[in-house]
């Protein structure tokens, strides 16, 4: 991991809140209690995964000043709060959607792949002093391992209640992407 020499009391406080917020997802995503339902398999690991964007965001807002990055936090909490909201509002029906032992184990090694990238993505991000550009080098993987992990559910039988809540999350997270590589641009 690249780090300067010094960082600044400030980012030591926002990288100590990030790695806390990163330790509980990455627990709470790889212990989840996975069932014979790629559905209530992929819901029981990214409400953990939301989560921990919801509060990588309060926790930027805590130090940032720079209104387009607020803006960006903002929107992670609340298109995420409701994607939340949406697959708890889910789970018990799609629960009974069962796929084949076949249809698991692919499911699940590619989605255990997609994390684990995402996982060490996060944690190897390129540190400085520049809070919102260490956010974004963060919460970039973050994105982009949702997209991934979306994408990996759809090429599989689901129940039809959940393919709009992953379409969602795909777009949303594209374009929070697209958002966030333009400023880190600047």
């Amino acid at each position: 991991m690249y780090r300067q020499k010094r960082l600044s009391n400030v980012t030591k406080a926002y990288l100590c809140c990030f790695y806390k917020i990163l330790e509980i997802m990455i627990e709470g995503m790889t212990r989840a209690e996975l069932t014979d339902s790629i559905s209530h398999n992929f819901i029981v690991q990214m409400i953990p995964h939301h989560m921990a964007a919801i509060e990588m965001s309060q926790n930027i807002l805590q130090y940032t000043t720079f209104i387009p990055l607020q803006e960006i936090a903002l929107n992670i909490i609340n298109e995420q709060t409701k994607s939340i909201e949406n697959m708890h509002n889910v789970l018990t029906n799609c629960g009974k959607f069962e796929n084949s032992h076949e249809d698991l184990s692919t499911y699940q090694k590619h989605f255990t792949h997609i994390i684990q990238t995402m996982f060490k993505q996060m944690q190897n991000a390129r540190i400085t002093n520049n809070i919102n550009k260490n956010f974004m080098r963060e919460m970039i993987p973050h994105h982009k391992g949702a997209i991934r992990m979306s994408k990996n559910a759809l090429q599989y039988k689901i129940c039809t209640n959940l393919v709009p809540i992953l379409n969602s999350i795909i777009k949303a997270q594209q374009e929070g992407v697209h958002k966030m590589e333009m400023l880190l641009c600047r």
